[in-house]
C-alpha cells in the first residue's frame, strides 16, 4: 500500500545506522512510544511533507515497532481500519522465528466481506519475503499464534526469540509477545523490550502452570479479536500496561 511504502521512507532501522555517522542522541528515537512524538522527531530532522522521499540520514531511527505503529496511525487517519500486531517473523533467519511487529489492515468494503491483511512495512522491497504486502499464513505469527503452536507441540519454543542475541529465546519471549499483542489490540503499542506484570518473572523462569494457562487465554482472545473480550481480559489479572510505559 502507498501509505506503508511512504512510511518505509521515513524510518531507518538501528541496524542500518552504522555507516550513517548519526550522533548518539539520534539513536534514542527508537525508544519513543507515541506516534505523535515519533513524527515530531522526524519533522525536526526534516520538516518536509511526509510524502517526500528522505535519504536514510534524514529519517527517524526506529525498530519494526515504529514502522508498524506509524503505518497504523496514517492508515487510520485515512479511515482504513488498521492495527499493529506483535509476534515473530519466519523470514529473517532460516529455521528461526524472530521477534517482530507488522501491520494488519482491513481489506473490504464492509458489505461484501473482507479480511485482515498482514503487511510488513519495513521490508516492502520484497527482499525477505515474496509478498510483504500480503504475508502468507505462517510467515508472521502473533505472540498468541506462536504460543498455541508451541503448546500443541508443533514448534520448538527455542526457535522463537530476539535476533542478534544469544539468550533471548524460548517460551518467555513468546509469553511476552502474546501479552504485548493483547495490548496492541487495545491500541497500546509498547516498545519491544517493555516488561510489566509477571513478565519479568517469566523471563527469569519463575512462573508456573497458572501463568501458562493465562497465556492460553490471552492467545485464545487475541485470535478471536472480539473487542469486548479483549478489553475485559486486558483489564484483568496483571495484563494492563502501566501508565509509565505509555508515554
Amino acid at each position: 500500500m502507498a501509505i506503508c511504502r511512504a512510511v518505509a521512507g521515513l524510518i531507518v532501522h538501528p541496524a542500518e545506522t552504522g555507516s550513517l555517522g548519526l550522533p548518539e542522541i539520534r539513536l534514542g528515537a527508537q525508544a519513543i512510544r507515541p506516534v505523535s512524538r515519533i513524527l515530531d522527531e522526524l519533522l525536526a530532522i526534516d520538516p518536509a511533507p511526509l510524502t517526500k522521499h528522505r535519504e536514510p540520514r534524514q529519517r527517524v531511527v526506529g525498530t519494526c515497532r515504529h514502522f508498524a505503529t506509524v503505518s497504523v496511525a496514517l492508515l487510520q487517519a485515512h479511515r482504513i481500519p488498521a492495527r499493529a500486531r506483535c509476534g515473530f517473523a519466519s523470514y529473517f533467519r532460516p529455521g528461526r522465528h524472530v521477534d517482530h511487529w507488522v501491520v494488519e489492515y482491513w481489506s473490504g468494503d464492509g458489505t461484501s466481506g473482507g479480511r485482515w491483511v498482514r503487511i510488513d512495512p519495513e521490508i516492502l522491497d520484497g527482499s525477505a519475503v515474496p509478498r510483504p504486502d500480503d504475508l502468507a499464513p505462517g510467515e508472521f505469527l502473533t505472540g498468541g499464534e506462536a504460543w498455541q503452536l508451541v503448546r500443541r507441540g508443533d514448534a520448538d519454543p527455542a526457535t522463537f526469540g530476539v535476533n542478534h542475541t544469544d539468550d533471548a529465546w524460548g517460551p518467555a519471549e513468546i509469553r511476552g509477545n502474546a501479552i504485548r499483542d493483547l495490548a496492541a489490540l487495545m491500541q497500546i503499542e509498547t516498545l519491544p523490550w517493555d516488561e510489566w506484570g509477571r513478565m519479568e518473572a517469566s523471563y527469569r523462569g519463575a512462573t508456573g502452570p497458572d501463568y501458562d494457562q493465562l497465556i492460553d487465554r490471552v492467545a485464545e482472545v487475541c485470535a478471536g479479536a472480539d473487542a469486548e473480550q479483549v478489553r475485559e481480559l486486558y483489564h484483568s489479572a496483571d495484563l494492563a500496561v502501566p501508565a509509565d510505559l505509555t508515554t
